[in-house]
């Protein structure tokens, strides 16, 4: 079984504390390697590294960084099946989908690096003569990247890739559950010589106290994390004492809108792979469904068969799966809790209901829920499992003022063939993303960002790097003689 070290200044070391963490395997609850609590101690290490390092890295041109950028994905993709088996083995995902995170953590990697001569900045006239004024964009400093567990490579490379062109270095903390694979990507950047020593550094423990000592330092310019809500609101606390800059991607309680001009078919196969993607376990996740009654036994009916025959199994030994175990016993028990206490509230329950019986693992599977009303707490909650409620409407005003009715702004989606539908939900709705006709799955070259309790800032594409960047301003007086 593996022990890992911490990554800080370019080398490997033991943390100063003599704690570990279990790495538990989903599908067969074995412990699969253990990794350091890192102490207070070993994460200002870090943090003193890669500030150090931030002093010559943004001077690095950057067309040099966006090389560097691109190995990394080149040396990703070379290493891509033993990313996808530590992915399965940490994290419960299918072959297929754990397959599809690592791809598109290259392509992300890619993508990032030629933005390496497209960081501009712009020149403004003045209200003076003989004065021009000049906007700069500088890297915002050391990023603290504090990745989730439930897309541990995709979200490692969207922080590490963007703080790296941004000309920002990183203190990279993965989740407690899922951090061979970030384990193994350290071996990538080790193996770089042309990355400098404290560019990037590895750290890992628990979000109490590893988590709290990057949002609260002083010398980190932007704490941006992906997790719980709850999660987010103590990093937001943490950072407040140094005004430091947050950037949060958190929970969410994605609506799915279905009219009666909606091709059911459709419908059913996008809202369950939205549903089912990682078990469940993703913030933009299809959570509740809003179908128009005039279709909605025949939705509800479709949608029955389709979760009904969904498979579920250990990914390691089983194929054509479309889902595999929850992250953790926690999880597993959370979940069910929230269907039966749905079930107290009056809800029914079609297909699922209850944990698989099998030997080993977390295993949940599909559940639909009808007899649903808004108020109940399966509507209200953001579930995390393979669970999905079923709300009638009457009119698409009464949908849309349900949608927007929650504490959460991520995802959203509306299934119809009336154009002039779909824009009057994708203009009424309050969320970061609509998706129209399509599975929940945001593009990298877009911009993944929710409002309300989904977080602050967002990702991907021109406005995602600008987070990483600070706005300076020059006024330039000349003479004229």
């Amino acid at each position: 079984m593996q022990k890992h070290k911490l990554y800080i200044n370019g080398e490997y070391m033991d943390s100063t504390g003599n704690e570990w963490i279990d790495i538990i395997n989903p599908a067969t609850e074995e412990v699969i390697s253990q990794t350091p609590k890192s102490t207070e101690e070993d994460v200002n290490k870090a943090i003193e590294a890669a500030f150090e390092a931030q002093k010559t890295w943004e001077k690095v041109p950057s067309n040099e960084r966006g090389q560097i950028v691109r190995k990394l994905g080149d040396k990703l993709k070379e290493k891509r099946e033993t990313f996808i088996s530590l992915l399965i083995e940490e994290q419960g995902k299918p072959k297929d989908q754990a397959t599809d995170e690592v791809d598109t953590a290259v392509e992300y990697f890619y993508y990032m690096s030629e933005w390496a001569r497209r960081i501009e900045g712009e020149i403004l006239p003045s209200d003076r003569p003989n004065e021009n004024i000049m906007i700069f964009k500088k890297p915002i400093g050391v990023v603290a990247g504090i990745v989730p567990w439930n897309f541990p490579v995709f979200i490692l490379a969207r922080k590490v890739a963007t703080a790296l062109i941004a000309g920002c270095t990183i203190v990279l903390k993965p989740s407690q559950q899922t951090p061979n694979t970030a384990a193994e990507f350290t071996k990538i950047v080790d193996s770089m010589s042309e990355i400098p020593k404290g560019v990037y550094n590895y750290v890992t423990g628990t979000g109490s106290t590893v988590g709290n000592v990057m949002a609260s330092h002083p010398k980190v310019g932007i704490v941006t994390m992906t997790g719980s809500v709850g999660a987010g609101v103590k990093v937001m606390e943490a950072a407040s004492k140094n005004i430091t800059k947050v950037n949060l991607e958190l929970g969410g309680k994605a609506p799915a809108i279905v009219t009666e001009n909606a091709d059911l078919d459709l419908a059913v196969k996008h809202i369950l792979t939205s549903r089912l993607t990682n078990s469940g376990q993703a913030c933009t996740n299809a959570e509740r469904i809003y179908v128009q009654e005039s279709v909605a036994e025949a939705f509800t009916a479709k949608m029955k068969e389709a979760m009904a025959n969904a498979k579920a199994g250990n990914p390691a030994e089983e194929s054509d799966l479309d889902l595999g175990p929850l992250v953790s016993k926690d999880r597993l028990d959370e979940v069910h809790e929230m269907v039966e206490k749905a079930i107290q509230e009056g809800a029914q329950v079609l297909t699922g209901g209850k944990p698989l019986d099998r030997d080993k693992g977390f295993f949940y599977p599909p559940t639909l829920l009808t007899n649903v009303k808004h108020d109940h707490s399966i509507i209200k909650e953001e579930v995390f499992g393979p669970v999905l409620p079923i709300v009638t409407y009457k009119t698409l005003d009464e949908a849309i003022e349900m949608g927007n009715d929650t504490d959460y702004g991520l995802s959203s989606s509306v299934y119809t063939e009336n154009y002039h539908e779909a824009m009057r939900v994708i203009n009424g709705l309050k969320f970061g993303e609509t998706f129209v006709n399509r599975e929940n799955f945001e593009a990298i070259q877009g911009y993944h960002a929710g409002i309300r309790k989904s977080g602050l800032g967002g990702a991907d594409g021109k406005h995602g790097l600008e987070d990483f960047l600070i706005t300076h301003v020059a006024y330039m007086q000349y003479k004229t003689e």
